[in-house]
């Protein structure tokens, strides 16, 4: 049942540095929030380059600051202006705050970088925490390994922000499943805050049909590392096992990804055009049909494309990467110990005819439906219940100081 909350604001932090993950993931918790509760408003700060191709419900909009991409040496560089990092996370930073400042939230939920990339959010948390506004920390399943994970935090120093800043600590997940903090030994005015919701659940947009230009008659199966931007291997090692397998059950839809390199792209693109019960899409930001009306998922683990599976029940042959974070790893082995999904190994030989046998076992494999979890699903209303306490009705935006510009949000 709906409820009234007039005038109720929520920032939604999200950096964004690559991928579609923690642009998806926020955008569900935004639209599910602004669903139960008339009258809130909801902004997502994100540096998606293309968070312009995703609709959004009525009351959720976004403000965009400027990409940033990670490099395989763990350095950052700007997406897409020729300038310094520093000066691109100066610009970010200031966006961030100015919004923070003008619009006033009653909750700030920061997904999963406690201090934001390098720090850039701090003095907007500082800020807000001195206004009074709840901050809430959302992490996902899993962060990384727990030794990585942990020399990450200690060098930067996060521990302490989990317990001065942040109110609370929304966990997506299950502590069955995973704890993403786990070996961390943490304090108890930091375990204290810790709230696990379950995976959050995700559902068919308010769409009368699948994309239209996909044309296929026969059932197929769905291939889509996320993103894409280190796909290449996965569909690479799908493409060979139906180059040389005729006998596989299911047609193949490859959705490559926004983020893939153009010439591995191109290269993959020739390749299925060569197959001739083949479909390929570079990015459909409805996917969701897609992953509906297939009947099985060959996936890398991202967290997303995890709840998808588990939302729309199908069966799945997940290739997890393994580099530069074991997060996918992590989250496909305990999958497949819970008997979710199958999982190849993604550092083993990569034969083809080990993929094709996964092809044709796809029809017989359970589906994640006979595996599930008490509350594995109920992620979103969990994070509905979550929240309703820190969105007063009634909040006022706080005033302009004389000669302070108006906010403009990068949309």
């Amino acid at each position: 049942m709906t409820e009234r909350l007039d005038g109720a604001r929520m920032l939604i932090y999200s950096h964004d540095t690559f991928g579609l993950g923690h642009l998806r993931r926020c955008r569900a918790i935004a639209h599910a929030l602004v669903e139960q509760y008339k009258g809130l408003s909801v902004i997502i700060l994100s540096g998606s380059p293309i968070i312009g191709s995703f609709d959004f419900r009525a009351r959720v909009d976004f403000v965009r600051v400027p990409g940033v991409i990670k490099l395989y040496n763990g350095e950052y560089t700007s997406l897409g202006l020729h300038i310094d990092i520093q000066q691109t996370l100066a610009i970010r930073a200031s966006i961030i705050r100015h919004t923070a400042e003008v619009f006033g939230p009653d909750l700030f939920l920061v997904d999963k970088e406690p201090l934001g990339l390098r720090g850039e959010i701090t003095e907007t948390l500082n800020m807000l925490k001195a206004r009074g506004t709840k901050l809430v920390l959302g992490l996902r399943d899993v962060m990384d390994e727990p030794t990585l994970l942990r020399r990450e935090w200690e060098s930067g120093q996060l521990v302490p922000a989990l317990a001065s800043l942040y109110d609370e600590i929304w966990v997506y997940g299950l502590p069955e499943v995973w704890n993403p903090l786990t070996d961390m030994q943490l304090p108890a005015s930091v375990t204290d805050k810790m709230s696990y919701t379950g995976y959050l659940e995700r559902f068919l947009p308010q769409k009368l049909k699948r994309t239209p230009h996909v044309e296929i008659d026969e059932p197929y199966v769905l291939v889509t590392p996320g993103g894409g931007g280190d796909g290449y291997d996965m569909i690479d090692w799908v493409l060979s096992a139906y180059e040389t397998a005729t006998d596989l059950p299911y047609a193949p839809l490859f959705v490559l990804g926004p983020f893939m390199n153009a010439d591995q792209q191109e290269e993959l693109v020739q390749r299925i055009e060569r197959l001739p019960r083949a479909q390929t899409l570079t990015f459909d930001s409805h996917v969701e049909f897609l992953m509906a009306e297939a009947a099985g998922v060959i996936s890398m683990c991202g967290y997303n494309t995890f709840c998808e599976i588990l939302s729309f029940d199908k069966p799945a042959v997940i290739v997890p990467r393994s580099r530069p974070r074991q997060e996918q790893l992590v989250r496909a082995q305990q999958a497949e110990r819970l008997g979710l999904v199958r999982m190849l190994d993604p550092d083993g030989p990569r034969e083809p005819a080990v993929m094709a046998e996964a092809i044709r076992n796809l029809p017989s494999q359970p589906r994640p439906s006979s595996a599930l979890l008490p509350g594995m699903l109920e992620g979103l209303e969990r994070v509905v219940e979550l929240a309703r306490p820190h969105l007063r009705g009634e909040a006022e935006a706080p005033a302009l100081d004389a000669g302070k510009a108006a906010l403009t949000p990068a949309i």
